[in-house]
């Protein structure tokens, strides 16, 4: 008997031979023909497959190839998705497998939700839910809500809480619906000051407007009839000050001049009747604070020679090391904790309008295994608990860590010279937990327990 007829007797199970026939057109009984891309709708590809392995994966296959109103044709034309996606929906069904990418995911999930298929639904939440950031988030929300189930969603919703202004500020919040934009300013609880907050609705609306009448510039008018008092109404104006409200809001013309009056009132402490906006503060996410130093020294100490543009170069009497950043190397320190913790991020020196590039990890010292990591660009605000000026990285998602277990915190750092802390502690206490700190061999540019980077650890 030829090789070629005795194949299966080489694939002991029944998925090492249905992955054998995946994509070919050996035994293949139809044909699916789809676009190559969604940007290419005129260009087809073909996929072989076989309407038994598909059947006995959907019921939406089962009931195109075998129900009462079966397809007779040995073609199928599905102009709705893209030729990789329907071919990594076909792999999961012939291999329980799936290569998910950022470019397919999408398309895979709508797939998965269309033809009924749980596991593979999952698969792709599971994806989403580790990928997730804020650039991202209000994207993958939207599919959630559609396709992805309450478990995305919450986690979506659990981002935008804990890293709101971020989130808001993201090329990707312009694009959304005006239902999502309701449902974020109606949030009891969110991590942004509230200007920030309406500076993100009023550049959503702006964009809206363009789109609607792309000739005509955008007026208060305009905006507040596409935002409607349900968006408008749920800003916390009161939590404002005068001069950020005077500056930022009534320059924009969204509000209606009695609106506008009675918020003036307010201020002044004459008003009659109740505002028509909310007083009370947003719940936020409650962090815990660590901080490693006791001294923190700024970047312009003249000990140094002369940078420019307003810096010195900063050296560490103890260490010899200079406090500059050059995007290679690595500021890194070791700790352990007392009690286990979900780990949020990291605060780092910066300086006065310093913008940073960061790449920030958390590791398992001994098995050298990467726990979470975070990259992004920051602006330094000053620390008015400590006067001096910083930035939060903040995890996407918390990281658990365990008990007495040794973790190495290691950032990248590139931008200008920025403050530094010294006389740092070795045992420093905080909410009931104890961390101990000691030096890390992956440092590379003089952060040790004494001295350095990483000022304060968020966590709870």
């Amino acid at each position: 008997m030829p090789m070629e007829e005795i194949w299966q007797t080489k694939l002991p199970t029944l998925v090492d031979r249905t992955t054998s026939i995946f994509n070919s057109e050996l035994l293949s009984d139809v044909k699916f023909v789809v676009p190559v891309s969604t940007a290419e709708s005129e260009s087809k590809k073909v996929i072989p497959a076989h309407k038994f392995v598909l059947a006995i994966s959907s019921p939406v296959f089962f009931a195109m190839f075998y129900g009462q109103m079966a397809e007779t044709k040995d073609s199928v034309d599905l102009p709705d998705c893209e030729y990789e996606s329907l071919l990594e929906l076909f792999r999961f069904l012939y291999s329980d497998k799936v290569n998910l990418s950022g470019s397919n995911v999408m398309q895979v999930l709508y797939l998965a939700n269309k033809y009924m298929v749980p596991s593979l639904l999952d698969k792709c939440t599971e994806y989403l839910c580790n990928n997730l950031t804020t650039s991202n988030v209000f994207c993958i929300l939207t599919h959630a809500q559609k396709f992805g189930g309450k478990s995305l969603e919450d986690r979506c919703w659990e981002v935008i809480e804990r890293r709101t202004e971020e989130a808001v500020t993201s090329d990707e919040f312009v694009t959304v619906e005006r239902s999502v934009v309701e449902s974020v300013v109606k949030r009891e609880v969110l991590n942004v000051k509230e200007v920030e907050l309406f500076k993100a609705v009023d550049r959503w609306a702006t964009k809206v407007c363009e789109k609607e009448i792309p000739i005509a510039p955008s007026d208060g008018e305009e905006k507040r009839r596409i935002l409607g008092d349900e968006i408008v109404k749920a800003i916390r104006f009161p939590l404002m000050s005068e001069e950020v409200f005077m500056s930022e809001v009534l320059n924009s013309h969204i509000l209606a001049l009695n609106e506008v009056e009675d918020m003036i009132k307010h201020y002044r402490g004459v008003l009659q009747s109740p505002l028509p906006f909310k007083k009370g503060a947003r719940g936020k996410i409650d962090y815990i604070r660590c901080n490693r130093f006791q001294k923190f020294n700024a970047p312009c100490s003249g000990s140094d020679g002369w940078l420019g543009a307003g810096y010195y170069s900063v050296t560490v009497p103890s260490s010899g090391g200079s406090w500059s950043y050059n995007g290679a190397a690595a500021d890194s320190v070791n700790f352990t904790v007392n009690k286990p913790i979900m780990l949020h991020g990291v605060q780092h020196f910066g300086s006065v309008g310093g913008n940073y590039t960061v790449s920030t990890e958390v590791k398992d010292t001994t098995h050298n295994s990467c726990l979470g990591k975070e990259s992004g660009t920051y602006t330094s605000e000053k620390e008015d608990r400590k006067n001096y000026y910083g930035f939060d990285v903040l995890f996407d998602r918390p990281v658990s860590l365990e008990a007495n277990k040794q973790y190495t915190l290691m950032s990248v750092i590139e931008g200008p010279l920025s403050w530094y802390g010294a006389e740092g502690q070795m045992s420093a206490e905080s909410g009931g937990v104890q961390f101990s700190f000691s030096d890390s061999d992956d440092d590379s540019n003089s952060t040790s327990v004494t001295n350095g980077q990483f000022p304060v650890i968020i966590f709870n």
